[in-house]
Order: C-alpha cells, then structure tokens, then sequence
C-alpha cells in the first residue's frame, strides 16, 4: 500500500481558520469605501450646484458602518441639517411636483399652501428662484409655492451601489493576498 504524506496541512489549517475573519474584514472595509464613496460624491454635487452658501449644507453629511439587528453590515449617510433634506426632497407644492428618486418606504408629505420669506438681508430671491417680491403692511416678502428637489444623495448612493460588485472584490481579493503570506 502506498504512503501519502501531505506537508503544509497545519499552514493550511491556519489559514483556513483565518478565511472567516478575513472575509468579514472584507466586507466591513468595502462597506467603508463604498459609504465613502456615495458621501464624497454628494458633497461634490452639492458644492458644485450651489448658487448660494457657506458650505453648511456639504459638510453637514455624516456616515457609519454598523452591524444591525440581524448581523448584516450596513453602511448609512444622512445630514441633519434640515437644509439638505429641503434639497433632496423639495419643498411644499413644487417639491412635491418634481421628479426625484425615493428609497423604498419614504413618503414625504409636502406643505400645500405657499409661505412667506422675510426679504431683508437675502440676495434677490426672485432673480435666483423666481419668487415674486410682495410688500405686505409696508414690508418686503418673497412668496414661494416651494422648490423642486434637487437631489444630490440619492443619484451618489445609486452610483456607489453600481461600482460595489468592484470594490467588493477589491477588498476580498485583498484579504486573500494577506492569507497567503
């Protein structure tokens, strides 16, 4: 009868044992590169569509990755700043009106009559907007029915999500080196 012998078992044992954790490793890094990604990609839309600002409503996005309830790893972006949810959304009648992209289960109820904005000290808000300038008991307001969405997270999210099958592999193929050093 004929003798085997397999040498190198225990390394490969080792790095066996090693493969869980590395994929997982995989899986939280790439979380990070794509959340990252779709982060920088909105700041730059919105910087770069700005007519206005002080850069609040860019630099208000935050983000995280986080293992939820049922052990899967999640990345999240969001901004409190209620600025950037008016761009996102829109705002009243017209932001209702205007096409835009929702996740699943959002449903943003929108304010049906129109409001009014103090004028003094704003640039011309009807040259910007478009919104007429009315003098109610001696003093000046622009009147706005709201404004259309001008999404800026949601297309970043869409496009990171399309480049993550890359990352992914990236990061796996990663880990896979370090093994099989």
């Amino acid at each position: 009868m004929a003798k085997i012998e397999v040498k190198g078992m225990n390394r490969l044992k080792a790095k066996l044992d090693k493969l869980p954790k590395s994929v997982e490793d995989a899986v939280w890094d790439a979380n990070f590169d794509i959340v990252e990604l779709a982060k920088a990609n909105t700041v730059r839309e919105i910087q770069s569509s700005a007519k206005h600002g002080s850069g609040e409503t860019a630099s208000s996005y935050k983000d995280e990755v986080v293992v939820n309830d049922n052990g899967h790893v999640v990345g999240r972006i969001w901004s409190d700043n209620p600025t950037a949810i008016y761009r996102e959304l829109g705002t009243g009648q017209v932001g209702q009106a205007s096409p835009k992209d929702l996740p699943e289960g959002v449903t943003p109820v929108y304010r049906q009559t129109p409001w009014f904005i103090p004028a003094e000290g704003l640039p011309d808000l009807n040259a910007l907007y478009g919104m007429p300038l009315i003098t109610i008991q001696g003093k000046k307001f622009y009147r706005t029915n709201g404004q259309s969405a001008r999404q800026a997270l949601m297309p970043a999210i869409k496009s990171a999500k399309q480049q993550a099958p890359d990352i992914y592999k990236a990061n796996m193929q990663k880990q896979l080196r370090k093994l099989r050093d």
